[in-house]
């Protein structure tokens, strides 16, 4: 059986402007600055919301805008300022050896660009994407071109999935992920306007449906009721950061849990059963 496996999980500032370069900076200065506090703390990984680099908005993205929402002009986007910032990000990784998830636009050569998660190994390698794929309304019409799989990696013995913004609403999407044998599903959710707390209702459901470990990563708001934390196979909280809304990482340790693989081989049996 693996070790004790320490995971950290962040909450950070969102800007919503991908053509302000200073925004971009100071996003990406921040994210480093929460990875060393995680490598500091022990930290194997540390796992960063959508929108850690930018959240962006369809406002300002709108080739009819600002006052009227029309198709993303991606022209519009700083890609080599976005780049450079993933670029250090990816680099520092290596350098602190901490494994990163951090989410950011993925550029497509002839479509719209993916909302995506980047998986950079303790090497400073990226080794993995996934691509949202419950994109919402605004989104898929105007923004994104949607992922089409799941995806998996491994560390120190541990699979994990991944899951960004609205995915989280999906069970069957979790259920998948179940199949696939994960211990833990890390999941990126970026809300920036209005309470959300019943996303934490839907991570700590969805855990203990699945009786596998939930990290959620999400926006320093504290008008959207959401902090980042870590679930237990029961839907338990383990750990949870502030409710201040100031950016913070919180430390947990995901563990082998007997219920997991109980669970799992029950729900496999009795899928067969039912033909589901």
């Amino acid at each position: 059986m693996p070790e004790p496996f320490r995971i950290a999980v962040a909450q950070s500032t969102v800007h919503e402007d991908p053509t302000n370069p200073t925004l971009l900076r100071e996003s990406g200065a921040e994210v480093r600055s929460l990875m060393r506090e995680a490598a500091a703390a022990g930290a194997r990984l540390v796992h960063f919301t959508e929108g850690a680099i930018c959240f962006p908005s369809k406002v300002v993205l709108s080739s009819l805008g600002p006052d009227e929402i029309g198709p993303s002009d991606w022209t519009k986007a700083d890609w080599a300022m976005l780049e450079d910032e993933l670029g250090q990000i990816t680099r520092l990784a290596g350098e602190l050896g901490i494994w990163t998830v951090i989410p950011s636009v993925h550029q497509l050569p002839d479509a719209r660009p993916h909302n995506s998660a980047y998986v950079v190994s303790a090497k400073g390698q990226v080794v993995a994407r996934y691509d949202d794929r419950a994109l919402s309304t605004t989104k898929v019409t105007w923004m994104y071109t949607p992922g089409t799989a799941p995806v998996t990696f491994e560390v120190d013995g541990y699979r994990f999935g991944l899951a960004l913004g609205l995915d989280v609403l999906f069970p069957e999407l979790f259920t998948e992920y179940d199949r696939l044998g994960v211990d833990a599903v890390l999941v990126s959710y970026a809300s920036t306007h209005g309470p959300n707390g019943h996303i934490g209702v839907q991570v700590c459901g969805t855990a203990a449906n699945n009786t596998c470990w939930i990290s959620l990563a999400v926006t320093a708001n504290p008008e959207t009721g959401l902090v980042a934390g870590v679930a237990d196979p029961r839907g338990a909280w383990v750990a949870q950061a502030s409710a201040d809304g100031r950016p913070a990482i919180v430390v947990a340790e995901i563990q082998p849990d007997e219920r997991t693989t109980v669970g799992r081989a029950f729900r496999q049996r009795t899928r067969e059963r039912i033909g589901s």
